[in-house]
């Protein structure tokens, strides 16, 4: 029933209007990691009792374990506490993989939008971009995790989904067939990073799609959301031979995961946000790939998009990836 004295309604919430759509922004607002994982223990303690709540304290063994699950999220810390958590990742790596590691948090530069375009009438189906991946990523190689996928389509026809991507041929490229490699498109539209209810993923300054390893709680919804097939999830832990670790690392990039997180394609931002090519890009020996800076009107990118027909994969689904393919004609 109404109140007309007020003008607010009445029952049985017996809140007033303002109040109720207050209420609602908060029930519906997005949760934080922490929220996450407090919802998750209020609801442990109301099932479980304390003891269950408490299980996850088992596991830590020293400090360094308890600052690690109490880290804020990357966008709050500080530079100091940045410098003490490299310090640490530094430490772990040491300590499990024998190995100086040098890990680095390089950020984006200013005035730069990264971009990639292949060029498919060249690539010869090699797969050295693929090993050249997996050795500057520090993917795990037994099972050995792959970010590029290179699909093998018959010449005149052009169905992704029939593909074959685990072809194996002496030379390449075969008779009759083409090849199209697919990797992270780095979205401008990110359908990942709305998939992720923690903020363990996001687009950063520079278009590069990121993950905070120590933020994601492997939930894999980013995986499902993911259009391309890009992501990438650590069933057990990561399995490196010692002397195949790549110890210049990154911390949004390619220092070494670990077992129920997330990792995929960062355009090796601990390369190009010093300057450098992609590692897959330097190892295309065919001259198929190109990377640059899309708000550079003289960047190569910018003459691709400029003189080349280009298309975009999966144009329908709206991520508009910042990853372009293009034939010779």
């Amino acid at each position: 029933m109404s109140d007309k004295t007020t003008g607010n309604t009445t029952g049985t919430d017996n809140f007033p209007q303002e109040n109720n759509e207050s209420v609602k922004r908060e029930m519906f607002k997005p949760l934080s990691r922490r929220s996450f994982m407090k919802a998750g223990a209020l609801g442990a303690l109301m099932i479980g009792g304390t003891a269950t709540a408490l299980l996850p304290l088992r596991n830590f063994k020293n400090d360094t374990s308890l600052e690690n699950f109490f880290q804020q999220h990357y966008e709050r810390l500080t530079p100091e506490r940045m410098e003490r958590i490299l310090k640490r990742i530094e430490r772990e790596i040491k300590e499990r993989h024998g190995v100086d590691a040098n890990v680095q948090d390089p950020k984006p530069i200013a005035d730069v939008q990264f971009a990639y375009a292949l060029n498919i009438s060249r690539c010869i189906g090699c797969r050295r971009c693929v090993h050249a991946c997996v050795e500057e990523n520090n993917q795990s190689r037994n099972p050995e995790i792959q970010y590029i996928r290179v699909l093998e389509m018959p010449a005149g026809t052009f169905d992704v989904e029939k593909s074959d991507h685990y072809y194996s041929h002496e030379t390449v490229p075969a008779e009759g067939k083409y090849y199209m490699p697919v990797q992270c498109q780095q979205c401008e539209n990110p359908s990942c990073v709305k998939a992720c209810p923690v903020s363990a993923t996001w687009k950063d300054k520079d278009g590069i799609v990121v993950i905070d390893y120590d933020w994601c709680i492997g939930c894999r919804y980013c995986e499902a959301a993911c259009p391309y097939w890009a992501r990438r999830f650590n069933f057990a832990e990561p399995n490196i031979p010692k002397e195949q670790i790549n110890p210049d690392m990154a911390y949004l990039g390619n220092r070494i995961r670990k077992k129920g997180t997330m990792e995929k394609c960062t355009f090796c931002l601990g390369r190009t946000r010093k300057g450098l090519l992609p590692k897959c890009a330097e190892a295309c020996p065919a001259g198929a790939r190109q990377f640059g800076n899309l708000l550079d009107p003289e960047s190569v990118i910018r003459h691709i998009l400029r003189e080349k027909r280009v298309y975009v994969l999966k144009e329908e689904m709206g991520t508009r990836p910042k990853f372009y393919y293009w034939f010779d004609t």
